[in-house]
């Protein structure tokens, strides 16, 4: 009975770290890549999506189960394992975080040039202040917790129905994704990257820990609730996968400049082009106010003060972010690259959760089971061989 009741206690705790971790990972990049991507490889884009979805959650249940059972952020481990580590990482992912931030700006910028024609830089400032105001309120966890959970269902409803309108050749991709023709392994790292690196590796397990979420006992739920995250992005992705190809099989024209909104007017008219902007906008908004929660947790280790001024430094996050992106301008380009940043950051973050797993002061008596480190130590080694073959092709050939 009592665990019962421990279990109802945090139930919204559970549902706010899934889709806080889910919604973040569901952002502008991840409507702009999944586009692009299908357009390059077609169908056998399912195969990347698979092959993603494997590795995410190998990530998740790692990174929480390690989190939630120590009590420790993502860089306290870091610095217990090796000193500085911690540091190092934190430096790294807020870093990623601003430039995924940037990008997050850019999105809900879009959003409302589609549906009200905002000029994007008008767009791109009405939207921080939006993200920003959650963090003026002193219930701060359960504000953000229902913004997330609310405009993620719809968002997911609203493309569901993009993809049955686009009437895509299912059989076609169900035979793909798992014969494909090609595998991009650009895409591979940058679908990784978007969904669970940098930041988004840490944003439910820290929300966990904000919630007084830690011990041993948590263990079991925290796995369920990372693999829950994983599924809903993974449903997210598949469907816009199916639209998007869709749209490209009935050979409608996909516009460079705005490909995602190419495949929401296609698939259904002008009602399609609005829906996108729905869409576009609090995927934006949300995943600013995720990205900026998650990368300002990893400021605590550098002074006491920031639990002091937590959320005034995340409205400073949020405000420097816009006006990065005001001044800067081409959104499609930033929302694409930046998912490609963050699978840097993921080989060395994972493989610092790892090592921890397996030190008493961290963990104390929780055994960390043996298959779990076998995977998670194989996806830092193809992560960390990917990023580096990334790194070289793109920018040193």
């Amino acid at each position: 009975m009592g665990e019962s009741k421990v279990e109802n206690r945090f139930k919204g705790s559970y549902l706010g770290a899934i889709f806080l971790m889910a919604i973040t990972a569901i952002g502008p990049g991840f409507l702009m890549q999944t586009t692009v991507f299908t357009q390059k490889t077609g169908a056998s884009f399912g195969f990347v999506i698979l092959a993603s979805l494997v590795i995410d959650i190998l990530v998740q249940i790692n990174v929480w189960r390690i989190i939630v059972a120590s009590g420790m952020r993502g860089q306290e481990i870091g610095n217990t394992v090796l000193p500085g580590l911690g540091y190092f990482i934190s430096i790294l992912i807020v870093m990623g975080g601003l430039c995924f931030n940037i990008g997050n700006i850019a999105g809900a910028s879009l959003g409302l040039n589609v549906l009200f024609g905002t000029p994007i830089e008008a767009g791109a400032i009405i939207s921080g202040i939006i993200a920003l105001s959650i963090f003026c309120f002193k219930q701060i966890g359960k504000i953000m917790d229902s913004f997330v959970s609310s405009f993620g269902i719809v968002r997911i409803l609203l493309a569901v129905f993009v993809a049955i309108a686009a009437m895509p050749p299912v059989g076609e991709a169900v035979v793909k994704s798992f014969v494909p023709d090609q595998i991009d392994v650009v895409a591979l790292i940058t679908l990784i990257g978007g969904s669970v690196g940098g930041y988004i590796t840490f944003s439910g397990g820290h929300r966990l820990l904000d919630a007084g979420i830690k011990g041993i006992k948590f263990i079991p739920q925290a796995t369920r609730s990372a693999i829950s995250g994983i599924l809903i992005t993974g449903v997210m992705r598949v469907v816009l996968f199916l639209g998007a190809l869709g749209v490209i099989v009935h050979g409608h024209f996909i516009d460079p400049a705005n490909p995602a909104a190419s495949v929401f007017q296609a698939a259904a008219g002008n009602i399609g082009y609005k829906l996108f902007g729905i869409v576009i906008w609090s995927a934006g908004t949300t995943s600013v106010i995720g990205c900026a929660y998650t990368s300002v947790s990893f400021l605590k280790s550098f002074s006491k003060k920031v639990d002091e001024y937590y959320s005034k430094i995340i409205i400073g996050f949020i405000i420097f972010s816009t006006i990065v992106f005001v001044m800067v301008g081409q959104p499609v380009k930033v929302l694409v690259v930046v998912g490609t940043i963050n699978g840097f950051i993921l080989p060395l973050a994972l493989a610092s959760i790892l090592v921890g797993a397996y030190n008493k002061k961290i963990v104390g008596e929780y055994k960390h089971p043996v298959w779990m480190t076998v995977t998670g130590v194989l996806v830092v080694a193809i992560m960390g061989y990917m990023s580096v073959r990334t790194f070289i092709n793109q920018f040193l050939m």
